[in-house]
């Protein structure tokens, strides 16, 4: 070692000499923002000294910075998961739990805003009625059935409408003490009569094989139109008249009977998705609160015009008594017609004739042309020329 530094000694003093003043150059110069370098009086800038450490230390704490930010990936991401399957099962618990949740409110809402319409229509609504809930169906296609939570205890019969805010529905055909049986208006053994609003034609409604509502015994009329609305006639003793029933959806030739047709009805009511219904337990019309107060406003109405009438009849008749009389006393008493006896029971007078007319004569015309016609000939009674 001692023979390396006695041997360059000269060129490691000339060295440490040039880098000596190679710092104290950079301690003096800055370098400013635009890349040039000026010799340092207290101007802005950086110096170059500052620049150059940064520039030789930068590397290293990049490299540092690098390794540690991967070491903590590597820690978070893979070496410290020893829960995470736990968690991931954990939350997919509760995902599923809140997805039963959430379908069960979305249930609940729709129920209620349907029980709320089938409430305010049972409100306006003229006929007593039962709101039943709709609990299962045959489970056949040929027998469109399906039952209701409302029994014998409820005050259900045979033969009662089951109805929608939408629509008619079916019939009660079985009770039980708390379920009751619902034939359906598309079963082919269901029937009603039905009236079209526009033309005022009469007919029957039923279900056929595939489900459909059908208006038979019609004969063929050109004024019946698709989207015609088709109401309730009242004449089968089960629905009430005016009930909504569906819309003309067209119009076919029937099969079996010749100048007849069939009309395809589409229903008002969801058949295939019913849940809640009126059953009409009553067909007198009752009346709620309102209706009463606008009846009983009503009554008071028409009590208060008929007083009114009653004394302007009074009134009238004390100021025809005040009032002189309008018959003159100097007048000859009314007669009687022809052949009507008098008041009195005398013999009636004698009518006296008015003296008979002349017969008219056609006159002569003065300047007769080929228009005129022929003069007759003048002659007596018995018919000869004078």
């Amino acid at each position: 070692m001692d023979s390396f530094f006695a041997r360059y000694r000269n060129l490691i003093v000339l060295l440490v000499l040039l880098l000596a003043q190679i710092i104290g150059l950079a301690v003096q110069v800055h370098r400013t923002a635009g890349g040039s370098t000026v010799e340092a009086k207290d101007g802005p800038g950086v110096r170059l000294i500052r620049i150059w450490a940064e520039d030789l230390i930068a590397p290293a704490e990049r490299a540092i910075e690098f390794s540690r930010l991967g070491i903590f990936g590597l820690w978070q991401n893979y070496l410290d998961l020893r829960n995470v399957r736990q968690q991931n099962q954990d939350l997919q618990s509760t995902i599923d739990r809140l997805r039963l949740e959430q379908a069960s409110l979305l249930e609940d809402a729709k129920q209620g805003q349907r029980l709320q319409a089938m409430l305010g229509f049972q409100h306006s609504y003229l006929y007593s009625t039962v709101l039943a809930q709709a609990i299962g169906s045959s489970g056949s296609d040929l027998s469109r059935v399906f039952y209701l939570d409302k029994g014998s205890s409820e005050g259900l019969k045979p033969d009662m409408a089951v109805i929608t805010a939408d629509g008619i529905v079916g019939k009660v055909r079985d009770v039980g003490l708390h379920t009751a049986q619902v034939l359906a208006i598309n079963d082919q053994n269901a029937g009603a009569g039905v009236i079209l609003e526009k033309t005022r034609i009469r007919g029957i409604l039923r279900g056929n094989a595939s489900g459909q509502l059908v208006i038979v015994g019609i004969m063929n009329d050109a004024r019946i139109q698709p989207g015609e609305r088709i109401l309730t006639a009242g004449g089968d003793m089960i629905y009430p008249r005016g009930l909504q029933v569906g819309y003309v959806k067209k119009v076919i030739s029937d099969p079996e009977r010749d100048s007849f047709i069939q009309i395809i009805v589409t229903p008002s009511a969801q058949l295939d998705r019913i849940d809640e219904v009126l059953v009409i337990t009553a067909m007198q019309s009752h009346f709620n609160d309102q209706q009463q107060q606008d009846i009983a406003a009503s009554q008071a109405l028409k009590s208060a015009d008929l007083t009114i009438l009653q004394q302007q009849k009074k009134a009238s008749e004390i100021m025809a008594e005040r009032l002189p009389g309008l018959n003159d006393p100097n007048l000859p008493a009314p007669q009687p017609a022809p052949g009507q006896q008098p008041a009195n029971g005398g013999t009636p007078p004698v009518v006296p004739t008015l003296p008979q007319a002349p017969p008219m004569r056609t006159p002569t015309a003065i300047h007769p042309d080929r228009f005129t016609p022929p003069a007759k000939p003048s002659g007596d009674a018995n018919g000869r020329n004078q």
